[in-house]
């Protein structure tokens, strides 16, 4: 639907979980106080939010993105709010990414019984994560330590994850700063994961707005959001990732941040990683550079990085493409 109505309310499409809400209710507010107008959430249902099986099985990239992109395109909604990190590496070209907002912490944060951190941790302490890329930079720093760690495959949202812990199934969780961030629960973190032991998944802590590429007005509106920091960061991030040929379930660790002094950014690193799942090897590179002066300067890096990664063997370690 085209925005042809000024004062009728924008409606927004998210999924239904309290973490989803959260972000696109900060979305929402902000669009409001760009044009004026009233904005109202529509709940939307994933396969990846009914689905039980683990992420892997299931196809990993597009689980949680597809529903909302079919309301866009039917009409139903006008714009969606999604974590950049579950969209497809290749946008369609009926769906503008119209806006990658400033982006919130991008850090794995350790949440664990008795106040514990990974060093603390006892030996062979059961640690629930599941995603393939924690459980191989987690078994490798475990090994880097000359621990035994037992990395525990679990679903389910934030409650469900760290109710893990508190009911003593299990004696720590791996999740994203960002999420606790969000719902104002990042006080449960009981240590942050620097990303020089764990790099964080390709895109994580950003947000992605999406709508319609015949809707101009909308995208040119929301566009307002962007970050064009965090957008070639991400954009060079997911570069690596679609250049490896993985889908975000695979064990692909990224991140792109920026460097300077007095407040003027002059250089961007990536770093990527790949590894096995049990960490007995992992493949673990990274590039300095100018900042990318384009969108295209971002996706080059990626792609360099990850040449570089496939080079070292990274093919290898990815298992069973998730294409």
């Amino acid at each position: 639907m085209n925005d042809t109505n000024a004062t009728a309310p924008l409606r927004l499409g998210t999924r239904r979980s309290k973490l989803a809400m959260a972000q696109s209710g900060m979305v929402a507010e902000s669009v409001r106080r760009l044009t004026g107008r009233p904005v109202e959430l529509v709940e939307i249902t994933t396969y990846g939010d009914v689905s039980r099986e683990a992420l892997a099985q299931i196809g990993g990239t597009g689980v949680f993105v597809s529903a909302l992109r079919d309301a866009l395109l039917a009409g139903e909604i006008d714009f969606a709010v999604h974590s950049l990190k579950d969209l497809p590496t290749s946008q369609p070209d009926d769906l503008a990414l119209a806006a990658i907002p400033l982006r919130e912490d991008p850090r794995d944060v350790l949440v664990a019984r008795d106040g514990l951190t990974f060093e603390t941790l006892p030996e062979g302490a059961r640690i629930g994560t599941g995603s393939p890329r924690r459980m191989a930079q987690l078994n490798a720093w475990a090994r880097a330590l000359g621990r035994r760690i037992e990395t525990v495959p679990i679903r389910g949202n934030i409650d469900t994850r760290v109710g893990f812990v508190t009911n003593g199934d299990l004696d720590a969780v791996v999740l994203a700063a960002a999420g606790l961030n969000r719902i104002g629960r990042i006080g449960e973190a009981t240590q942050f994961l620097s990303p020089d032991t764990v790099l964080p998944a390709p895109g994580q802590g950003a947000l992605a707005i999406e709508c319609a590429v015949t809707n101009a007005p909308l995208a040119a509106t929301l566009a307002e959001l962007d970050d064009p920091h965090t957008r070639l960061a991400v954009t060079a991030e997911r570069s690596l990732l679609a250049a490896l040929e993985a889908g975000c379930s695979a064990p692909v660790g990224a991140l792109a941040d920026f460097r300077g002094d007095e407040g003027a950014v002059t250089e961007m690193r990536l770093r990527g990683v790949v590894g096995t799942t049990d960490g007995s090897t992992l493949v673990q590179l990274s590039t300095t550079g100018p900042v990318p002066a384009s969108h295209q300067d971002a996706l080059a890096l990626g792609r360099a990085l990850a040449a570089e990664m496939l080079d070292k063997g990274a093919a290898g370690l990815m298992g069973e493409r998730a294409l």
